[in-house]
């Protein structure tokens, strides 16, 4: 008899307290959530598809970026449907956008801080994320800092599920940035 159970691959556990330092604590729970959720559907790592899914449910101030309730509703309805196997295929295939070109060039304090259970895409996003926030003055990135740097990378997976939930990309990295500058939204999240 075959066992049905699927094996969950091991991910290295990451000395995360240099990343951890630069995020919100609402930043850093994302990061916990995503990489539960990337264990979870049997991922061998995280990729920007399992942060924007953790961003959108513990983020209020992500979920106010979207344009209302329908168009939340439909990027969410995406994200189960491939939690639960359903939709969008890419378990077992590594995310890269080629956004940027080896993960050693990213910024020294993700990969330094453990990004091998990451997608090159997704560190990439987290490094977009920091410098969003360091250029703004903060010392932490927060989750809209995150949202803007994967709405910001066309070939990620996270903007493929936003495009298919009728999201424009280029407006809500726009309306992100308007926002942030006219301090409607919470930077931090």
């Amino acid at each position: 008899m075959q066992n049905r159970t699927p094996r969950i691959p091991q991910q290295p556990v990451p000395n995360r307290a240099e990343l951890d330092a630069r995020l919100t604590v609402e930043l850093a729970a994302v990061v916990t959530g995503a990489r539960r959720r990337a264990l979870r559907d049997g991922d061998r790592q995280i990729d920007t598809a399992h942060l924007l899914h953790s961003l959108i449910e513990s983020d209020p101030a992500v979920r106010a970026a979207f344009e209302g309730g329908p168009q939340l509703a439909r990027v969410l309805g995406y994200l189960v449907q491939r939690s639960i196997g359903y939709g969008l295929r890419w378990q077992g295939s590594v995310e890269d956008s080629g956004a940027v070109p080896v993960v050693p060039d990213l910024d020294s304090a993700v990969r330094d801080s453990g990004v091998e259970g990451w997608s090159p895409s997704a560190a990439s996003a987290m490094a977009g994320a920091l410098e969003r926030a360091e250029k703004r003055g903060d010392a932490r990135a927060g989750g809209l800092d995150l949202l803007a740097a994967l709405a910001m990378d066309h070939e990620c997976r996270a903007v493929e599920v936003l495009v298919r939930g009728g999201v424009d990309a280029d407006l809500l990295a726009a309306r992100i940035a308007d926002a942030s500058d006219q301090g409607v939204w919470e930077a931090g999240g």
